[in-house]
């Protein structure tokens, strides 16, 4: 196959799923990994893919690029009004997960202040503001710190994260898809992710409609593992016509869709 072609289809795959792996690319080309990883670094130099650790997004909206900010504001509307769906579902004397996002920390926000809550997450944002309300017990997990996306990672925050136990979980993720189910563009948060999933009694997605029918390059868990999946309602009309694989398979599953 030409260098060209490769490239093309490389694009195609990238566009449909949201991500690609280069130990993958190199097995569906039958080629090296070093010439899939020469021909990333060409299409990203030409601005259609965003590079990251072992693969490639799609550079259709740089989400991944963006900093903390920059995230907050992309869809921020749509966000709060997931936050508030959410912090509906939060009751007093819980004891809550929360993983690092704009949302979770949106979530976070609207939650009445009056509540007596404990929350267990790596956000370092959340904590940071959690700690001038007295009604809230809060526990940052330790380990590894990734300062651009303010979030803790690694064997120390996964070890202590196995120690505790959440009514329930606020779980933020990039892509929902129906063959790769709940995915993360951060691999070193994936697992922090799984585990909160098992150690938490109702699992809670946040997702806005933009997540829905993509896949970022980590996957966290089927969708299966999720109780509800609260999004907003620009998903309603494009779900079924655009994600027809994802709707049918949401639909057959227990979990409820919150809109």
């Amino acid at each position: 196959m030409v260098v060209d072609d490769r490239r093309k289809k490389i694009l195609e795959l990238i566009n449909k799923t949201g991500s690609v792996k280069v130990t993958e690319l190199s097995k569906l080309f039958d080629t090296s990994e070093v010439t899939i990883r020469t021909d990333l670094a060409d299409m990203e130099n030409k601005g259609l893919v965003t590079r990251v650790h072992g693969g490639a997004v799609s550079s259709y909206k740089p989400y991944y690029n963006m900093n903390y900010t920059q995230r907050m504001s992309t869809n921020q509307t749509q966000k709060e009004l997931i936050a508030k769906k959410i912090a509906d579902m939060i009751e007093d004397n819980d004891t809550i997960m929360l993983n690092s996002g704009t949302t979770t920390l949106l979530v976070f926000r609207a939650i009445p202040q009056n509540l007596n809550l404990s929350i267990v997450t790596n956000s370092i944002a959340i904590a940071l503001e959690a700690t001038s309300n007295p009604n809230l017990n809060i526990i940052l997990l330790g380990g590894l710190i990734n300062s651009k996306y303010q979030f803790t990672f690694g064997d120390d925050a996964i070890k202590q994260l196995k120690s505790y136990h959440a009514d329930k979980l606020i779980l933020s993720v990039d892509g929902i898809d129906a063959e790769h189910g709940f995915s993360t563009y951060y691999d070193k948060e994936a697992e922090i992710d799984r585990i909160m999933l098992e150690q938490s009694g109702v699992n809670i997605v946040a997702a806005d409609h933009s997540k829905f029918g993509r896949c970022a390059f980590t996957k966290i868990a089927d969708l299966s593992v999720a109780d509800y999946i609260v999004t907003d309602s620009n998903i309603t009309e494009n779900l079924k016509s655009k994600h027809p694989k994802l709707y049918k398979k949401l639909n057959k599953k227990d979990s409820k869709i919150i809109i």
